[in-house]
């Protein structure tokens, strides 16, 4: 028998995670997704994607290298409709893992040959780890091959994963809340993920070793909520189109477009004049914004492993220092909420909470 929880509204709502998942592509400009194999394993280790782990995860390679071998098998055990059990690399807590290989068909350093032609076109894996049906909770981590990193592939699939994660069942996991743990030390992944719409959560003293500097660093988690993360505006942090055809891209139009109304609606209701186009809707101004974002930010500062460039945070794109001029959002980016006050649900999406920090 399925556990299940009662919403506010008193609707039963499964906590279990599907038995079995189509795991599906995802589209990027620069790079697009599709499901790991067991095959796609070696190709990490020809594209020495393990290394400076210590620096950007906290593991040491080997680690590293074991966890992505799990959660890969994992993956495809869940595929298959696989058991934790039946899998032959076990979950006591039945949280389940999706992993996605990256690959480019591109030629970005113009030297006439795909970039990644030696290893099948994958140059990296991103995955969905930790995923917990009961708390619908999923942590997101992304490892790219060592001379694949710094060119801007990160930015471009971290929101089309986490925009899948939060959809709603059965186009998305339904995910409520995605998190990352970031070395204390990696301070560009910490600084690109406040431009996702993370906010620290909390830090475990003294959890990993530095082996660079020979000393212990704390561990930070990060993490946003469904009605606090902004998927379209993630992708314009950015500079990055977005696709309609991806997995929950539509929904979270929808949502955005319900949200707007409700704006609408709130202001002709408290002055009594009513009020149009209070802001852009159609995804076509999206694209067009993320082109004057382009023009704006360069288009190869990226992260290592784990992230993007910290300077895409501090530049006219990012949510924190655009100008209202350049945005398209019901809030100005220069006035951009905290998380607890996020547009979502400042507009009424979300659920009632407290506001106070």
């Amino acid at each position: 028998m399925s556990e299940t929880a009662e919403t506010p509204l008193g609707q039963e709502v499964t906590r279990e995670l599907p038995p079995r998942i189509v795991i599906p592509p995802i589209k990027g400009e620069m790079v697009h997704l599709r499901p790991a194999t067991v095959d796609d394993l070696p190709r990490m280790d020809e594209l020495d994607a393990y290394y400076g782990a210590s620096r950007i995860t906290g593991k040491d390679a080997q680690a590293e290298r074991a966890v992505v071998h799990t959660w890969v098998r994992r993956s495809v055990a869940w595929s298959h409709g696989q058991t934790p059990d039946e899998s032959g690399v076990g979950d006591p807590e039945s949280r389940r893992t999706i992993a996605w290989a990256v690959l480019t068909d591109a030629d970005h350093d113009e030297d006439g040959q795909t970039d990644a032609a030696s290893t099948a076109n994958v140059i990296g894996m991103i995955f969905l780890i930790d995923i917990d049906g009961w708390s619908r909770s999923a942590r997101i981590q992304i490892v790219l091959g060592r001379d694949y990193r710094g060119r801007g592939y990160s930015r471009d699939l971290m929101p089309r994963v986490m925009t899948y994660g939060f959809a709603p069942e059965p186009v998305g996991l339904g995910m409520h809340r995605i998190w990352v743990a970031v070395p204390e030390q990696n301070t560009r992944s910490r600084s690109v993920y406040r431009s996702l719409g993370f906010e620290p959560s909390g830090t475990s003293r003294d959890a990993l070793w530095d082996a660079e500097n020979n000393k212990y660093q704390d561990l930070i988690v990060m993490d946003t909520l469904v009605d606090e993360y902004d998927p379209i505006r993630s992708l314009d942090a950015f500079g990055m189109h977005l696709i309609e055809d991806n997995p929950g891209v539509q929904e979270a139009l929808s949502a955005r477009e319900h949200s707007i109304a409700i704006q609408k609606n709130t202001v002709s209701t408290q002055t009594g004049v009513r009020v149009d186009d209070a802001a852009p809707t159609d995804a076509e101004n999206n694209r067009d914004d993320a082109d004057n974002a382009r023009e704006t930010t360069s288009a190869d500062t990226a992260d290592t492993s784990t992230t993007v460039e910290e300077t895409r945070h501090n530049t006219a794109v990012a949510p924190d220092a655009s100008s209202e001029e350049e945005s398209n959002w019901p809030y100005g980016q220069g006035e951009r909420k905290t998380s607890k006050e996020a547009w979502w649900r400042t507009l009424g999406r979300g659920r009632k909470r407290s506001v106070e920090e």
